[in-house]
């Protein structure tokens, strides 16, 4: 399903290059679920990027659905994003203009989906807010925008999903209702998930945990 070969991405510093990932290899499969840990700045949320096709590496590729996304236009990944993939992003990235109903709604209006708005409202009755659909962002506290963005993340039933510190943000107490959440909808609907996290309990709940140090990923390896 994904396969990242011999990723470099390097970036010109005024001391020289600095390498950010290094010659990474990385292979997961329909269905799997992996967690990327590792200190700040070790390259995770880099590499998570990049295996969605929001940015391209220096040197190597990256095979989504045995596409080449280094081969690709921007326009092209996007496209091929659209169809394959879901993000659930650590600040929430929900539009403030519109309503939480509205945010779930836009993956699949861009789609064409006849059924959004019934598909959305499902969505939201299953992360329990669907009394809170006409409320815009700013009225939802923290653990309800991000149960509104793990709603839009599936709301196209993408083949994968991308999560960057989904419980970053949050409280302990509403992270692990998030943690829950996240596990619960990616069973209900077959999901391959491939989650950065800083938490070891959220990792654990992965079949596969990665370790990231100083840009190199050393795969089924228990943090430190």
């Amino acid at each position: 399903m994904i396969k990242a070969e011999a990723l470099w991405q390097r970036v010109p510093t005024q001391s020289g290059t600095l390498d950010i990932l290094k010659g990474i290899d990385l292979e997961i499969k329909l269905g799997e679920s992996v967690a990327i840990v590792g200190a700040s700045g070790s390259g995770k949320t880099t590499l998570l990027g990049m295996l969605a096709g929001l940015d391209t590496p220096t040197s190597g590729r990256v095979l989504l659905a045995g596409n080449d996304l280094t081969k690709m236009s921007e326009e092209e990944r996007a496209r091929l994003r659209g169809q394959y993939v879901g993000f659930v992003f650590q600040n929430f990235q929900l539009l403030p203009a519109l309503s939480a109903l509205e945010n779930v709604m836009l993956p699949l209006e861009l789609r064409r989906d006849t059924s959004d708005r019934e598909t959305a409202m499902a969505l939201l009755d299953q992360v329990g807010l669907s009394d809170r659909a006409t409320h815009y962002p700013r009225q939802l506290s923290g653990g309800e925008q991000q149960r509104v963005a793990i709603a839009r993340a599936f709301a196209s039933r993408p083949p994968i999903l991308f999560a960057d510190e989904p419980t970053g943000n949050l409280d302990t107490d509403t992270g692990r209702n998030i943690e829950e959440l996240l596990f619960q909808l990616n069973r209900e609907y077959q999901t391959t998930l491939v989650l950065v996290t800083h938490d070891h309990q959220l990792a654990s709940h992965c079949a596969r945990t990665c370790v990231m140090e100083a840009g190199s990923l050393y795969s089924d390896r228990a943090p430190k």
